[in-house]
């Protein structure tokens, strides 16, 4: 067997290892190796004199195992795992699903940068405490064997920073502000993961492991599932973005410049309102603040419904050009 040490015996049914060459063949201690078989995680070698002897299905495991640990799973669950194997239940269909959680979230794919790129793309500037800052962000990984190049997990990431910097943002504003905005997506993502799980997965993984059929089932799911959150985070950064940019730009425009077109009043006007949404908006932001609390979500509405109009009408005269 290619890779085995000289002193591996090949039978004619199936190679033999010594622990020594079982580690060498696995990339695995003979510590680790003999941790594991303390633990259960390999089945017993057969013993001959006063050595172990190891087999095939040994190396085999012991790449699973570290395929698994590789995906992050601890050596707990990979045990419940390998001992439904072992009880004939199979891992088809959990392995499945384990490689569909670990797979790709995006489509976007992978690209290198060489140093040299990178300070002609930050204005020429040779920055090595940001280079630094941004490997430790995982913007970029250093490749073994090459000082000068950089691997890109996510260009478009990379792309953002390049033009927030080439608009006047300043490199520790832009880690700074990715270092809060991660937290806060961080969240987004466990949240909606416990709420898929609680209403969709749980009847998949009730079980521990869960069955080869119900595993495959999830990982369908995840196929199924895995862009909404994505668009939903989409959706509503875009809805966000509309209500403040308006009310941002009206600010700065100052409030004599009205940026919704309608009738001016000069005199204030004053609109009943149910005394439980009173009750309510002063549970939620204290009475003091009521009135400007509804005035601002009075102008969040009119900003949403004028630009929605705005946009529907100009939608509406492109296809009555196109039809006319």
């Amino acid at each position: 067997m290619s890779g085995v040490g000289p002193s591996a015996v090949t039978t004619r049914s199936a190679a033999e290892y010594r622990i020594e060459d079982l580690a060498h063949a696995s990339g695995a201690t003979v510590r680790t190796i003999r941790a594991y078989q303390d633990r259960g995680l390999l089945p017993t070698p057969e013993r001959r004199g006063r050595a172990n002897v190891y087999r095939d299905t040994h190396l085999a495991r012991l790449r699973q195992i570290a395929d698994l640990l590789d995906r992050g799973y601890t050596l707990a669950s990979i045990k419940e795992l390998l001992e439904a194997w072992d009880a004939g239940r199979g891992l088809g269909g959990v392995l499945g699903l384990v490689a569909e959680v670990h797979g790709p979230w995006t489509d976007e794919q992978a690209d290198r940068i060489t140093r040299d790129e990178l300070h002609a793309k930050f204005g020429g500037v040779q920055d090595d405490q940001a280079v630094a800052e941004a490997v430790e962000l995982g913007v970029l990984e250093r490749i073994p064997g090459r000082d000068d190049e950089f691997l890109v997990p996510s260009p478009q990431e990379l792309s953002v920073a390049f033009e927030l910097h080439a608009a006047g943002v300043p490199l520790t504003a832009i880690s700074g502000h990715l270092r809060e905005l991660r937290g806060q997506v961080e969240h987004i993502a466990s949240r909606f993961l416990e709420f898929t799980t609680e209403h969709v997965f749980a009847r998949y993984l009730g079980h521990r492991p869960p069955t080869d059929a119900d595993a495959a089932e999830a990982a369908s799911l995840v196929r199924r599932l895995r862009p909404l959150a994505q668009q939903t985070v989409d959706a509503e950064l875009a809805r966000a973005m509309r209500t403040f940019a308006t009310r941002h730009l009206q600010h700065h425009l100052g409030a004599d410049t009205p940026l919704i077109p309608g009738p001016s009043t000069s005199e204030p006007r004053s609109v009943p309102l149910p005394p439980e949404t009173i009750q309510a908006v002063q549970r939620l932001v204290g009475p003091q603040n009521v009135a400007a609390f509804v005035a601002a979500a009075t102008e969040r509405e009119v900003h949403a419904r004028t630009l929605d109009a705005l946009a529907t009408s100009h939608l509406e005269s492109r296809r009555i050009g196109q039809n006319g």
